[in-house]
């Protein structure tokens, strides 16, 4: 697709080029898009059928909608902000420096900007910013032809009408409706006598990766949120918990590889920040090597009684770093999950040392059969073989332990994965080692 539009401008052939947009599906549009030069996706943009180009626009990164706000006329923006759903005309304003945003407000009208606002005030990471005020209501009294009256009459500005919310005159939210339900009901049915009066609600200070989760559990597609007052506000639907979702596991997937997290993608962000959001964990865990090396600086006389002792210190390290991580990864994703609970700590111990010690005792014997029919040592095969025992049943309680401490202090348990708990892992292990070593060897 990107080929052809791009040999389509080079002949300047904008009508079959037109012709070929009208085909194509927004995301598609949007990917090939971000992908061009500012003044090439400026011409495309404007070859859009009206009713696609917002939605294009939604789906473009923020840099590309920022050249083409740029490139646009007020009368092209204003039709852009009005036809946009609300959630992602406030994730708009949120993104654009201050200079854009001045131009965008000016550019909506008083009711939209108004929504935009409300949205606006929320904390950035609640469910009351990722929600979205267009949805289309109901009364109790209503019957099902008055019904479909309304959604016929609202539905273009809604953002889904596959899900109705039924509201007193309060406003509190008391039932919710499909429209298959309305479809497979009498016209002159009332909507009470067809709604479900049991409502899974979101608060608007609900965490939005609690939003996610709240989707994921309840298999929803939509779901309301509502004020302390259980007054209905707006909707969140399945794309934005998706959206949360993905932003989460990134989130994650980089603090555990030892990196600050970034707002920006890999090429997005420059040199600069990438270092500075590395720098900070590698420091740490430079400093932290101190105790490493203290602990063999302590035991450099058995090294020169033994110097061999010394050629198994890698694999110890390792195999003990990778038994912790193994653990780590499982108890930070049963964390995420809400599988496994804080509460449940001695549980999840006491699975993770069994665990361990059928892992530990099958290593444990490889590794001295190894060690004894290569160097002819019993004792010395003794030693690794017991070194690499408790050091697995170390770092899997290890592993286990520190993510749930972590969720127990309100800190992100991806922390407590490698490399932080390698190091510590590290640490311990070599003091088993060596304390095992002096004992059995009497160095």
């Amino acid at each position: 697709m990107e080929e052809k539009i791009l040999e389509l401008l080079e002949k300047k052939d904008y009508s079959q080029l037109k012709k070929l947009l009208e085909e194509e599906n927004y995301s598609d549009i949007s990917e090939v898009l971000n992908e061009l030069t500012k003044e090439q996706a400026a011409i495309v943009f404007r070859l859009l059928n009206k009713d696609d180009s917002a939605e294009v626009f939604s789906r473009l990164e923020p840099d590309m909608q920022e050249d083409l706000i740029n490139a646009m006329s007020d009368q092209e923006l204003s039709g852009i902000m009005n036809d946009l759903f609300l959630d992602d005309a406030a994730d708009l304003v949120s993104e654009m420096p201050s200079d854009i945003v001045k131009r965008l407000l000016k550019n909506t009208d008083a009711t939209n900007r108004k929504y935009i606002n409300e949205i606006l005030k929320y904390p950035e990471d609640s469910a009351g910013s990722l929600m979205n005020p267009e949805y289309i209501s109901l009364k109790e009294d209503m019957t099902v032809r008055q019904a479909f009256d309304r959604i016929r009459e609202r539905g273009n500005e809604a953002e889904t009408i596959n899900t109705l919310y039924v509201l007193d005159p309060s406003r509190k939210l008391v039932g919710v409706v499909s429209v298959r339900d309305l479809l497979l009901a009498k016209m002159t049915d009332k909507i009470s006598e067809v709604m479900e009066d049991n409502v899974i609600t979101i608060p608007t200070t609900t965490d939005k990766e609690e939003v996610a989760k709240m989707f994921d559990k309840y298999d929803y597609q939509i779901m309301p949120v509502v004020d302390n007052e259980d007054r209905l506000v707006g909707i969140i639907t399945i794309d934005d918990a998706m959206d949360v979702a993905i932003e989460e596991h990134e989130e994650d997937f980089e603090i555990m590889a030892g990196v600050i997290p970034s707002e920006d993608s890999y090429f997005k962000t420059s040199v600069f920040q990438h270092a500075k959001n590395r720098i900070v964990w590698l420091l740490v865990l430079m400093l932290s090597a101190i105790f490493t090396g203290t602990i063999l600086t302590r035991y450099e006389e058995s090294f020169a009684v033994m110097p061999i002792l010394v050629s198994f210190i890698p694999m110890i390290m390792d195999t003990g770093g990778n038994s912790g991580s193994q653990a780590s990864t499982m108890i930070i994703r049963g964390l995420a999950t809400d599988e496994i609970e804080t509460k449940d700590v001695l549980k999840v111990w006491f699975k993770e040392i069994r665990i361990a010690l059928i892992v530990g005792a099958v290593l444990a014997v490889v590794n001295g059969l190894r060690i004894w029919i290569q160097y002819k040592n019993p004792l010395l095969a003794l030693v690794l073989a017991l070194t690499i025992f408790f050091t697995i049943c170390v770092a899997k309680s290890l592993g286990c332990f520190l993510p749930i401490l972590a969720k127990a202090l309100k800190l992100d348990p991806a922390i407590m994965a490698s490399p932080m708990l390698t190091t510590i892992v590290d640490a311990l292990s070599l003091t088993v080692y060596f304390t095992i070593a002096t004992l059995i060897l009497k160095l």
